[in-house]
């Protein structure tokens, strides 16, 4: 180099090096993120503002310690001891490109997936968005660690060879625990449940899903109480899921009048009146069917639909109530159980 001419000393000469090559890269890094910055703000996509938000800090750590590994090779250490410090540099180095690549690439996969919802209109599945995340990870970390005992000369097939072995005997100890794992998986890729689905695990256990798990789900009862479900319990279990196929939830009322009640009058005012519940959709049409006539009543079911399951207990009640209330004002009766007894003299 032509440092070399004017400076003799390597360390001083190595400082220099280090911090014309951090200034530089420094420089180049915030030329970038200014064309960026512009192209984000023109186009303005949140996907480009958090790419930019998260690479800052670690573009920074990364010039630092690329400028140190460039300015250690101006100086002449004896025995391992440059080796050592350049390995560990470079080391060090590939872990941050590691996570300055984890960055990307999760932000493109949630860019990706969020397209994807909006184009072919389809929620956005968080659990699988997070379970593709956490194998990203993984990679990540695993490419990272071999590149790194690569660096370092040490030979992996000897490790490879242990780890199968420990693979194994761990496999069959934790076959219960592989078995969640894999239902996990089997769970969120075939979208049976979601996050925030209002599932019906039997007749008295019900909740919205909080979290599907590798190992478990959790269930939000609706007492506030949290539910751990093992996951292959759910996968071969029968699990009612009221979020599917879609949100809207129908809503059905029965109610009863006495004999003698005009049909199509109790059929058009209660009709009228469950049209004005807040919570009724006007698509599908309510309606009003008159279903049985039992031994005390003439009985009828009142049908709407709510846009949202969680509308639907609150709609119940202002049916109710609001059915009630117009039948007591149009005078007719609601008849309660009776048995008329006669008695030959």
């Amino acid at each position: 180099m032509v440092l070399n001419t004017y400076i003799a000393n390597e360390y001083l000469r190595a400082v220099i090096v280090a911090m014309l090559i951090f200034v530089f890269i420094r420089l180049v890094i915030l030329g970038f993120e200014k064309i960026a910055s512009i192209l984000v703000k023109k186009k303005k996509t949140k996907i480009g503002i958090f790419i930019l938000e998260k690479l800052s800090f670690p573009l920074t750590i990364f010039a630092f310690l690329l400028s140190i590994y460039i300015g250690l090779r101006e100086i002449i250490f004896e025995g391992v001891l440059g080796t050592v410090l350049n390995k560990s540099v470079y080391s060090t180095l590939l872990i941050c490109l590691g996570y300055l690549g984890y960055i990307i690439l999760n932000a493109i996969l949630f860019k990706t997936l969020e397209s994807y919802s909006k184009r072919f209109k389809k929620t956005f599945d968080r659990s699988f968005a997070l379970l593709i995340n956490t194998m990203l990870k993984i990679l990540i970390v695993v490419f990272i660690v071999v590149y790194i005992f690569a660096t370092w000369n040490v030979n992996l097939g000897p490790i490879l060879a242990g780890l199968g072995i420990i693979g194994i005997v761990v496999g069959l100890a934790l076959q219960p625990t592989l078995s969640n794992i894999f239902s996990g998986l089997s769970i969120i890729i075939d979208k049976t449940v979601g996050l925030g689905d209002l599932v019906y695990l039997d007749k008295d256990t019900k909740g919205t899903i909080e979290k599907v798990g590798f190992r478990s789900t959790k269930i939000k009862t609706f007492d506030n109480e949290m539910l751990i479900i093992p996951n292959n319990k759910l996968a071969e279990g029968k699990v009612q899921n009221v979020s599917l196929p879609e949100p809207k939830s129908r809503v059905v009322i029965p109610f009863s009048v006495a004999y003698g009640s005009d049909i199509e009058k109790v059929k058009k005012i209660v009709l009228n009146e469950v049209k004005k519940i807040p919570q009724c959709e006007s698509y599908p049409e309510p309606l009003i069917r008159f279903t049985e006539m039992s031994n005390s009543s003439l009985d009828f079911k009142a049908y709407f639909w709510v846009d949202s399951i969680s509308k639907k207990w609150e709609s119940i009640d202002k049916a109710n109530t609001m059915i009630y209330d117009v039948l007591n004002r149009t005078g007719i009766s609601i008849p309660f159980p009776q048995l008329d007894v006669h008695l030959k003299k």
